[in-house]
């Protein structure tokens, strides 16, 4: 069943909507993948708080002309699929290469992070990053050590003085 131009309208500005006006875009050949799998990759991706969406190659790329993404207009050849999210780009790198370790048949085509535009061998350098909460709980870590280091030194003093006039009133008697 073919398209209508309304439908085609509804599609090019859902795209421009989502997946080119997101900062963290994955492309994806996805050849051979099964009807179980990619409803097993989109929960993966929706998990990480991204969007998983097979395009119309025509169409996404009248919605991306102009916009970061479309500076890797000549991957949009084939099968394409696009993840996108606006907020966690390691967290969705992470569920993508995760699921391609099991689906071989998943390629990277190339990608965008914090709109710039990215090869597809960096996907899985990006993937290897710490997540955001772990960045968050080093850096909590790091901001609270001085501090804790000071409390116990500071804890220290009254029972060094304590132990210091205890000596002296042995030496004393």
């Amino acid at each position: 069943m073919p398209l209508t131009k309304a439908k085609k309208a509804d599609l090019v500005t859902r795209y421009e909507e989502g997946l080119a006006a997101a900062p963290h875009a994955f492309v994806l050949g996805y050849q051979g993948i099964t009807v179980p799998q990619v409803t097993e990759l989109r929960a993966k991706v929706r998990e990480s708080g991204g969007h998983y969406e097979v395009v119309k190659n025509t169409l996404v790329l009248r919605a991306i002309e102009g916009k970061p993404l479309g500076e890797v207009k000549d991957i949009f050849q084939g099968t394409v699929a696009v993840a996108y999210c606006n907020d966690d780009a390691v967290g969705l790198a992470k569920a993508l290469t995760e699921f391609a370790k099991d689906a071989p048949m998943v390629e990277f085509k190339a990608g965008m992070v914090e709109g710039k535009v990215i090869e597809a061998g960096q996907i899985k350098d990006i993937a290897s990053l710490p997540s955001r909460e772990e960045l968050l709980a080093k850096l909590l870590f790091l901001l609270q050590s001085p501090v804790s280091r000071m409390v116990r030194g500071l804890a220290a003093l009254p029972r060094r003085f304590v132990v210091a006039m205890d000596q002296v009133a042995q030496k004393k008697s």
